[in-house]
């Protein structure tokens, strides 16, 4: 089993800063795939970024490319994301995910993930 809990959200106006975290507990977590989604009030879940093991291996959806920075600290068995230039589009529920992935991959799909943490809210005012 693992346990995650993401820290570090809260509310910033646009054009700020915010840098999220996810602790895992309970496993290692160096060989699993950890990623990020968020929920917008009446919105769909969505991917936002995520990181496999493998060098290299990180996806960025669209809308965050250039703006959000996903990283792992295998050693602190925790994933950040460093979300830049935010604007009132990404305010949602942030939580994170992972699930082992033997071949150093992220997947894109959330129902792939096996482990989720509880989220945190980002708002961006405008």
């Amino acid at each position: 089993q693992v346990q995650l809990v993401e820290s570090g959200g809260g509310l910033v106006q646009a054009g700020g800063s915010l840098g999220l975290s996810c602790a895992a507990s309970g496993r290692t977590f160096s060989r699993y795939a950890v990623a990020w989604f968020r929920q917008a009030p009446g919105k769909e879940r969505e991917l936002v970024a995520a990181i496999g093991w493998s060098a290299g291996s990180t996806y960025y959806a669209d809308p965050v490319k250039g703006r959000f920075t996903i990283s792992r600290d295998n050693a602190k068995n925790t994933v950040y994301l460093q979300m830049n230039s935010l604007k009132p589009e990404d305010t949602a529920v942030y939580s994170c995910a992972c699930t082992y992935s033997p071949y150093g991959s992220y997947y894109s799909r959330g129902e792939l993930y096996n482990y989720w943490g509880q989220g945190t809210q980002v708002t961006v005012s405008s």
